[in-house]
């Protein structure tokens, strides 16, 4: 037997670059015209030949090792779509992005179900969620970052990248970017950051090379999952600053790899003298890229996808590759 073969749909691409680094084959359905769910690879992605595209309509013909799910219309509208009965019944996993919207504490996933595996990103997502019947695990993110790019640092000046920033408002913290920004010299990045000023969408592969001038990274959110531009940022050896909810105290620790707090003045405080000692900086820009290679390494998070792969597959790993548990028996 060789490597799994993992059914997927494009719904995060960076975290789907990510999956094609943990040794199996993956899957990812496109239709005519590339709607959204089935638009494949993108112009500027670096898809391994591990991740291949199949055609929509050939998906129930095609055998397939397990399904994994990252968004509820996966599972309430494309499975059903395009995959067959025996797919629907076999090894699945969902992969649950984020923290739940309806209400923090109180919301049911959508999946209830014993024979389905909830993989969460973080811890706290996965305290959050009210997973039902569902088992649980947590795989944190894994990251790379181009090689030779690292952190300067030489641009007093803070970067924030996010996406859609004003269309998504408050939970993203576009007011609090808004506040600071006030006192603090602030660049953005991100689809829409245009309006305000920003450089807009930056190709994945040329981000590093982009923030590493500046002397931290911001991260305004209120209430998201964990990013992996955080990620990627501290790899890249930047300090980072950010509101001290969801997961990010756990990953930024006060004056060791920057600064976390839920007062946005302390915050201004403490970029400030970011801004003002750039040695200070280096110190922990220094300690966020260690947290990060110990964290958030690839190798690390291709071990634990192999792990709830054959765990939910029944096979086991092997020299020559994935085993059925019962041939494993047998032997």
């Amino acid at each position: 037997m060789g490597r799994l073969r993992v059914l997927t749909w494009h719904v995060h691409g960076s975290y789907l670059e990510s999956l094609g680094a943990i040794g199996h084959e993956i899957l990812v359905p496109v239709r005519p015209g590339r709607p959204e769910g089935y638009r494949g690879r993108p112009p500027d992605a670096d898809w391994p030949p591990s991740i291949r595209e199949v055609p929509a309509e050939e998906v129930g013909d095609i055998e397939v090792d397990v399904v994994l799910f990252q968004a509820r219309r996966n599972w309430l509208e494309d499975q059903w779509a395009i995959l067959s009965p025996r797919q629907r019944r076999g090894p699945r996993i969902y992969l649950e992005h984020d923290p739940p919207r309806e209400h923090p504490t109180d919301t049911r996933h959508v999946v209830d179900d014993p024979d389905v595996t909830i993989v969460h990103v973080t811890a706290f997502n996965e305290l959050m969620w009210d997973s039902g019947a569902s088992p649980t695990r947590v795989i944190e993110h894994g990251v790379t970052i181009p090689a030779g790019v690292t952190w300067t640092g030489e641009r007093a000046r803070g970067i924030v990248v996010v996406n859609h920033l004003v269309e998504r408002g408050r939970r993203v913290g576009f007011d609090v970017v808004r506040r600071v920004a006030a006192e603090v010299p602030l660049d953005l990045v991100g689809m829409g950051s245009e309006a305000l000023g920003g450089r807009g969408e930056v190709r994945r592969h040329d981000l590093a090379g982009v923030e590493a001038p500046y002397r931290f990274f911001f991260h305004p959110a209120r209430y998201t999952s964990f990013g992996m531009a955080v990620c990627e940022a501290m790899l890249l050896g930047m300090p980072i600053v950010a509101l001290a909810t969801t997961e990010m105290p756990t990953v930024v620790e006060n004056g060791m790899s920057g600064y976390v707090d839920t007062s946005v003045p302390r915050l201004v405080e403490a970029m400030q003298g970011l801004i003002e000692d750039p040695d200070l900086a280096r110190r922990l820009g220094d300690n966020a890229r260690r947290v990060a290679e110990a964290r958030f390494g690839i190798d690390r998070f291709r071990r634990e996808w192999d792990a709830v792969l054959h765990e939910v597959t029944g096979t086991t790993t092997s020299p020559d590759g994935p085993v059925p548990a019962a041939a494993e028996a047998r032997a």
